[in-house]
């Protein structure tokens, strides 16, 4: 009781380590199986383990076959929750340099390190290229906490990020292939029996992961299965698939979960964001619990197979060579700089999923006496653990190196994604600031990436918008929904991430009601709420530029847009292109002759622009230290 109850204590006390600071979990909670595990023999009196997931195969946390049991349910679900994330529309949509990643760059490393495996250590060929189909997987867990501190690029981190993503579980199912490969007459019978058997994991695999995933797919469009039993009918349901394909074909639920997940993640199901965070929850507690009791797994003699040079001169050639080079073949023919080639290549931490199949393919292929299956775990958890340690500890330092460090934090959040906070984020992208919009709408989603501009599906009221390594350069904030509340809480809960130069809200109702009230952050004017914002916009959908001589011509155009309904103040466009956003209180914008007013409207005609005029002669006549 006191070793489950601990690992799920120091598996969620890990997570929250990584959290706070701001490094791949996959890190403290492999340090935390090695100490309670391997090293605490070095500290124990009797040399014994403090945490023994299998002692003498019948004793510990998980006696006799049970840990294998537990290994490949975990698994299975959490391959099953990356295949969820593949999306084929989004493959589609992410540019060469990317598929080329998650192709050519797959196949090199899969023949890079699995012939520095080979000549490096010895091993078999088939040994050989299943731990070089192990560390072919990066994985969003370890690249996202690594980059989301690091404000890079706009294109530099998406090539990241979509890398991890989509790399995931085609490495996995690379992996499983591999491993099944092995399996089939030991991966030393090269016989038509072996060659049937390895054909039959296939079949039966992609038909169970198939079929299962469309009846699972009908049953939940159709709301036979409640709501609330929906998220464990479909636990239920990929642990019973994973069971059934293995019962027909032994070791191919694997490959069925995997597949399972692809499609139902291709599906245009109701339920598939809740579906997926009760997935990663799940995941988070699994792997919580199955990399320390792994890592603990680990003997300490096998952790001395892997401090010599061998390992030295391996993990070097995977981060120095094999990388390098897929990244090069891949950018071939693309916009990529040199700078941004070599950062990417940089950046190449290995997975949980490489981690955690690994563990379990070797130590299934060990008790097998397979020759070298042994190294499989301890080299791949020394890959893992130095390269997450080597980026995140050096990530920062070299994309100053290499200049790809953005300084000025220029890009614009804005919340809502309504018909003018599209139309104004067009323009501000067609002045060359990147612009992300976020609603929760997914129409209103849709239809601003139909625009060419960065939309993401969220709520303020969630925290995954931290998550997200594409708005690392972002500085400004304009919250821009037709709640106040969300407006509010936007403001209250991004504006230390997401704006450091500006948090900006439009105004309330009641607060455009009332003169006494012209909060800090409000945004453009004291005389524009939503209701009004978007009135004009459907009658005028045109943003236009007005050039300033002096800061009395700027008031005195404030002025005509407080008696004109249809006038809305947007930025001041300065000489050199940069804008700057209004605020409700315009004393702090500065202006110099040459800037221009940036509107939403109707355009403003001759006769007002004398009225301008006169305003400002007015304006010369009071204020004459201001000339």
């Amino acid at each position: 009781m006191l070793e489950l109850a601990g690992l799920v204590i120091l598996g969620i006390l890990a997570q929250w380590v990584a959290w706070k600071t701001k490094t791949p979990a996959i890190l403290p909670l492999i340090l935390i199986g090695l100490f309670v595990g391997p090293i605490s023999t070095l500290l124990s009196e009797d040399g014994t383990k403090w945490l023994e997931p299998i002692w003498n195969g019948e004793e510990g946390v998980f006696p006799g076959e049970s840990l294998f049991y537990f290994v490949s349910l975990a698994i299975a679900v959490i391959l099953f929750e990356g295949g969820l994330t593949l999306r084929r529309g989004e493959v589609g949509n992410i540019g060469p340099v990317i598929v080329k990643l998650i192709s050519v760059g797959v196949v090199v490393t899969f023949f890079g390190a699995g012939l520095a495996a080979h000549f490096i250590y010895g091993f078999s060929w088939q040994i050989s290229f299943l731990f070089s189909s192990l560390i072919i997987v990066t994985g969003p867990t370890v690249i996202a906490p690594i980059l989301r501190n690091i404000p890079l690029k706009t294109h530099v981190s998406s090539i990241l990020k979509w890398e991890g993503i989509l790399i995931d579980p085609i490495g996995a199912l690379i992996a499983v292939l591999m491993y099944e490969f092995i399996r089939v007459e030991g991966g030393q019978d090269f016989t038509m029996t072996a060659l049937t058997e390895f054909g039959k994991i296939i079949l039966f695999g992609f038909t169970f992961g198939f079929t299962f995933a469309h009846i699972l797919a009908l049953l939940i469009k159709r709301n036979i299965i409640p709501h609330y039993l929906l998220n464990v009918f479909t636990l239920a349901t990929v642990l019973g698939v994973f069971v059934l394909a293995d019962m027909f074909a032994h070791e191919s639920g694997l490959l069925a979960v995997v597949v399972m997940g692809m499609v139902m993640g291709n599906k245009d199901l109701p339920n598939i964001k809740e579906l997926l965070y009760f997935k990663e929850s799940l995941s988070v507690l699994l792997i919580s619990i199955l990399f320390i009791l792994l890592a603990a797994n680990i003997e300490i003699a096998e952790l001395q197979l892997i401090f010599n040079w061998k390992a030295a001169i391996l993990f070097g050639v995977i981060v120095l060579v094999v990388r390098p080079v897929g990244v090069i073949l891949s950018s071939l023919g693309s916009n990529l700089k040199i700078n941004e080639i070599a950062f990417i290549s940089w950046v190449g931490p290995r997975g949980i999923v490489a981690a955690g199949i690994a563990s379990l393919f070797g130590l299934k292929l060990a008790r097998e006496g397979v020759p070298g299956a042994e190294y499989i775990t301890p080299l791949v958890f020394m890959v893992v653990l130095l390269s997450v340690l080597l980026n995140a500890t050096t990530a920062r330092i070299f994309a100053k190196l290499v200049g790809v460090f953005v300084k000025d934090a220029e890009g614009i959040l804005i919340i809502g994604a309504s018909s003018v906070s599209r139309l104004i984020g067009k323009y501000l992208q067609d002045n060359k600031r990147h612009v992300v919009l976020m609603d929760n709408n997914a129409d209103n989603v849709m239809k601003a990436k139909d625009l060419g501009l960065d939309a993401i599906a969220g709520s303020v009221y969630e925290d995954d918008l931290f998550n997200n390594i594409e708005l690392n350069d972002v500085g400004y904030l304009m919250a821009m929904t037709g709640n106040s509340d969300i407006n509010k809480t936007a403001i209250r809960k991004f504006t230390s991430q997401y704006g450091e130069k500006g948090s900006f809200r439009l105004i309330s109702s009641d607060e455009m009601n009332d003169p006494e009230t012209n909060p800090a952050e409000g945004l453009f004017s004291h005389t524009d709420d939503y209701i009004k914002l978007t009135e004009v916009a459907r009658s005028y959908p045109t943003i236009h530029e007005v050039e300033l001589n002096s800061r009395a011509h700027y008031e005195g155009l404030l002025e005509i847009s407080k008696t004109d309904p249809d006038i809305i103040p947007l930025f001041v466009k300065k000489d050199t292109g940069e804008l700057t956003i209004i605020p409700s209180h315009s004393g702090e914008v500065e202006i110099k002759n040459g800037y221009h007013l940036v509107y939403l409207g109707k355009k403003i005609q001759k006769e007002e622009e004398e009225k301008e005029e006169n305003y400002e002669e007015t304006v010369e006549q009071t204020n004459p230290e201001e000339q």
